[in-house]
């Protein structure tokens, strides 16, 4: 196998190797260090649009090797301490701050939530009593974890919602497997189901213009494909993402004409569409737009566009750029 070559879909652990081989070095991450915390806003089911804190927590990476994924980058190189996950989280809520307090709490980490070499178990009940203070706690999590500790959680929660986030990326079974995540949509489906039917709220994640996808029309109708599955399966709220390079697999991909990073435009057409199904709620990520943008003049104004649309949770006009005259795609 060359350094260029990906293994076939049926290869997952040549192609986890594959996917290790590119990567750059990467920082050593301290356990019991916070690496961020960011404050948001985002519209709940009922239509209020409430303040979010997010925290960015350190620990081990997850099992699996997807081509597209760069969160390795903060990951420790060994399991995750017991305690230091509770002492991230108490960390993150206490150096807080905001002119109202903050109604959900997000942990996101570099691997799922129930992957106990991520988060040991016994973390659960001190994570709990910190996220009581919240309406609601969102957590990440692989389809293939998501069993009875999931239930234990949201016992310990109280009155306080779960919500569990689970990448579907694509509903394409063919393009998962070339991706690597160890997962077919049929298994996302079962994973929301038994969430859902047991009390706990769930979220997907749909990439735009993931690899292996030819651009433009065919990447957005793909994600809009996706979102329309995940709602289908039971998630209540889809998480648009623009796939970007920055992890050594997705530049191969790319030299090798596999991958064409997305446009705004691509993201933008697809939040449409998504937004179109009437399904459930719908949000386009908008951190780090400046990669896929090709105009640093309208950037402002559409990034701003995108995030009225996610608190609005309806189509609002875009204006046509004096300097680019760009536009969204039909």
């Amino acid at each position: 196998m060359t350094r260029g070559a990906a293994p076939v879909a049926g290869d997952a652990a040549a192609r986890a190797r594959w996917v290790e081989s590119l990567r750059a070095p990467g920082e050593r991450v301290d356990p019991w260090s916070l690496r961020a915390s960011f404050r948001e806003a985002e519209r709940q089911a009922e239509g209020e649009v409430v303040p979010v804190l997010a925290l960015l927590l350190a620990g081990a990476e997850c099992p699996w090797r997807c081509v597209f994924c760069d969160l390795w980058k903060g990951a420790t190189r060994t399991r995750t301490p017991a305690g230091a996950i509770p002492a991230q989280v108490a960390a993150g809520i206490a150096s807080s701050s905001g002119p109202v307090p903050a109604r959900v709490l997000k942990l996101y980490n570099s691997g799922s939530w129930f992957d106990p070499s991520a988060v040991p178990p016994e973390d659960d009940p001190a994570v709990a009593r910190l996220a009581r203070g919240f309406g609601r706690l969102v957590v990440e999590s692989h389809p293939a974890l998501v069993r009875a500790r999931a239930l234990r959680l949201r016992d310990l929660l109280g009155r306080t919602r779960l919500e569990v986030a689970m990448g579907l990326e694509s509903a394409d079974a063919g393009l998962l497997a070339r991706l690597g995540k160890r997962m077919t949509p049929a298994s996302f489906a079962r994973a929301a189901r038994f969430l859902r039917t047991r009390g706990v709220d769930v979220r997907a994640f749909v990439l735009v213009g993931p690899p292996f996808v030819p651009p433009g029309e065919a990447a957005v109708g793909k994600a809009v494909s996706s979102a329309r599955f995940a709602f289908e399966s039971g998630a209540q709220v889809v998480s648009l993402v623009a796939v970007r390079g920055g992890n050594g697999a997705m530049e191969e991909l790319k030299s090798r004409g596999e991958w064409t990073p997305p446009r705004l435009e691509e993201l933008e057409a697809a939040f449409a569409g998504a937004l179109a199904l009437g399904a459930g709620r719908v949000f386009a990520d908008t951190w780090d737009l400046a990669p896929i943008s090709r105009c640093p003049a309208c950037l402002p104004g559409r990034r701003a566009r995108l995030e009225a649309m996610n608190h609005a949770q309806s189509l609002l006009p875009i204006t046509t750029c004096n300097a680019c005259g760009g536009g969204s795609i039909p």
